[in-house]
């Protein structure tokens, strides 16, 4: 497999919606409500959830009240996503490498949607697409694994029974990437992926976010918005206009 665009396989996979069933809905919904309210988000706001998945976080900010649009690669998620939307909650097959059509008041990148690529040149295309597709005043907020955190905290190998399918999973932080290799037998098949996810802390963002000329105006540790510890924090979330 090529493990440079793993993500487009292992996403699309129904396998991967097997594995994370049960991540926690009410903690992604205290983050959406938290974090909206601080930034006293207007309800005019069109918010772009970037990448969406199946359209949790996009749902429970339309259900706040805000227009949103969710854009994600995975073809499968996003026919998914499609049976929610309304006249003001749209989804639609989006690669962030690209840059967006349209300006938005706020772009959300959550739940660990970065960091994907060996050469930092495409992470900073990434946020330079979000960027310019940013209204004049327009906010970005960004979240992600606490790195430092992870490196302490890192269980090696692990194995989860879902739906009847054993997942064996083992974690590595090698050349500068966090990696989970996961493996599983699941419809006569052994199946095995690769996530990866670039070891970023916060000097490492914030060197990206300068090279975009993004102004980071927040940084949070966790969904409370509690202040960012670089060992104890559970998230590394900011805030940039």
């Amino acid at each position: 497999m090529d493990t440079k665009n793993w993500f487009e396989d292992w996403f699309n996979t129904p396998y991967y919606h097997t594995l994370y069933k049960d991540r926690n809905t009410s903690d992604a919904q205290l983050f959406m409500k938290n974090i909206t309210v601080f930034l006293e988000l207007p309800k005019t706001t069109h918010i772009l959830d970037l990448p969406c998945g199946k359209g949790r976080h996009a749902v429970f900010l339309n259900s706040l009240g805000y227009k949103v649009t969710g854009g994600d690669l995975s073809e499968n998620s996003i026919k998914s996503a499609k049976k929610f939307e309304n006249d003001r909650l749209t989804f639609k097959v989006h690669d962030m490498r690209k840059p967006f059509k349209n300006k938005y008041n706020a772009v959300f990148n959550l739940f660990t949607s970065f960091g994907y690529f060996e050469d930092d040149a495409e992470d900073i295309l990434i946020l330079q697409n979000i960027k310019n597709g940013l209204t004049n005043h327009g906010l970005f907020i960004f979240d992600f694994l606490n790195a430092n955190k992870v490196k302490a905290n890192l269980v090696a190998k692990e194995t989860k029974v879902v739906d009847g399918i054993t997942f064996h999973i083992k974690r590595e932080i090698k050349n500068g990437f966090i990696l989970k290799h996961i493996s599983f037998f699941a419809d006569d098949k052994q199946h095995s992926f690769t996530e990866r996810v670039k070891f970023l802390d916060l000097d490492k963002m914030t060197s990206y976010f300068n090279k975009v000329g993004f102004t980071i105006m927040h940084i949070f540790g966790d969904y409370k918005l509690n202040d960012f510890d670089s060992e104890n924090s559970n998230r590394l979330i900011l805030v940039a206009k």
